[in-house]
């Protein structure tokens, strides 16, 4: 398989996404073939793309809404999932978000404080409500992924430390508008080795049986996400193995009677189907190295500048002599760079240059820095 793009496409001004609807379905297909038989139910993280025609393909195949703040419900339920498909995450919640989400009745908020249970309680009590929530725990499980990314260990912000988690359980007596209803742990994202969900299941397996201890059987866990892709070789790998992502947890978590488990998948979903489509500008040499400079730029995909990742980047045009260049965008940044040393065919102004994977964590990180337009969206 190799990547291409119609006479259209290749037509159109740049820089723009491009997505493959296509490719989306068959992912969709992949997770759901792998989920359902095992009986898990596959929320999509929101925040790794909101664009309604995804949001809308997605909900079509059965997935619920992963959100992060009280907007990503809003446009969860705007593109037609039901209220009690969506859960609330997130480490700060305003008081505003977390009315606005009890209003909706969703089904569920992931509590990652004391504090946190102490202001939904009373705002669920506002509302003449009880709200339904999972703890989100740290399980302290190193996700051996880049430290921006990892949200499971100690040192990180996310979920409620494990010294921690007997006192709040006991407050939970506390607070009579809040119903206890599940377990919640997410230690981090592009997480490729699948003996990191192995050890988060024991974890959770010990979390359970101590809370059954202490007189709580939760009807749901949910495991989280965080299931990486490949970004070297995404032709070959468009659609990550989700058999095995969904065998390690089948294997070794052990589910009570009738619980429900969950997994909140974004990157795994979204990330391969997207692209970002720009034009070579200039073509600069100097003594070191020459600079490929595109039409994109970190205001289009940040990611490469702020965790340093890697984005297959291909020149459609060029047939000529492989070359290195740094791949570098127009911005008034030095992390304003793709690439360092990447092996291109011969490459001149105007050639049309793609970077991969990047339909997560790409445009919905978008920004009007330098008052750039933001990219247009297109769809096949």
């Amino acid at each position: 398989m190799s990547f291409s793009l119609s006479g259209e496409l290749l037509a159109r001004p740049t820089p723009f996404y491009h997505y493959d609807l296509s490719l989306l379905r068959r992912t969709l297909e992949a997770v759901q073939q792998a989920a359902r038989p095992r009986g898990f139910h596959v929320h999509y993280a929101l925040k790794a793309n909101v664009n309604e025609p995804i949001l809308r393909l997605i909900k079509e195949h059965g997935l619920g809404a992963d959100c992060v703040s009280a907007n990503e419900v809003q446009r969860a339920l705007d593109t037609g999932f039901a209220p009690q498909d969506i859960v609330f995450a997130g480490v700060g919640k305003t008081d505003a978000e977390i009315t606005r989400a009890l209003a909706a009745d969703i089904w569920c908020f992931n509590a990652e404080s004391a504090q946190e249970l102490v202001v939904l309680n009373e705002l669920a009590g506002g509302q003449n409500r009880r709200a339904r929530v999972a703890l989100r725990v740290n399980p302290n499980v190193d996700a051996h992924t880049h430290h921006y990314i990892t949200t499971g260990l100690e040192a990180n912000k996310f979920g409620i430390g494990l010294n921690d988690l007997p006192a709040v359980v006991e407050q939970l007596a506390t607070l009579p508008n809040l119903e206890l209803v599940g377990l919640h742990a997410h230690i981090g994202s592009q997480i490729t080795d699948l003996a990191v969900f192995a050890e988060l299941s024991q974890k959770l397996n010990e979390l359970q049986t101590w809370l059954e201890e202490q007189g709580y059987t939760l009807p749901h866990l949910n495991v989280g996400g965080g299931l990486g892709i490949d970004y070297n070789d995404p032709d070959t790998n468009p659609i990550p193995d989700f058999e095995a992502y969904f065998r390690t947890f089948e294997q070794h978590l052990i589910r009570r009677p009738g619980q429900q488990v969950h997994v909140e998948l974004g990157r795994a979903i979204v990330a391969q189907c997207g692209t970002l489509v720009s034009r070579v500008l200039y073509v600069k040499r100097s003594q070191q190295t020459q600079f490929a400079i595109l039409d994109a730029g970190l205001t289009e995909l940040i990611r490469p500048a702020l965790y340093g990742s890697h984005h297959h980047i291909q020149n459609l045009s060029s047939q000529g002599d492989i070359q290195p260049y740094d791949v570098v965008g127009p911005i008034c940044e030095s992390s304003d760079t793709f690439g360092r040393a990447v092996p291109l065919p011969e490459t001149q102004r105007g050639d049309l240059v793609v970077l991969r994977s990047a339909g997560a964590y790409g445009e919905v990180m978008s920004s009007g820095y330098n008052l750039r337009e933001k990219a247009e969206a297109v769809y096949s």
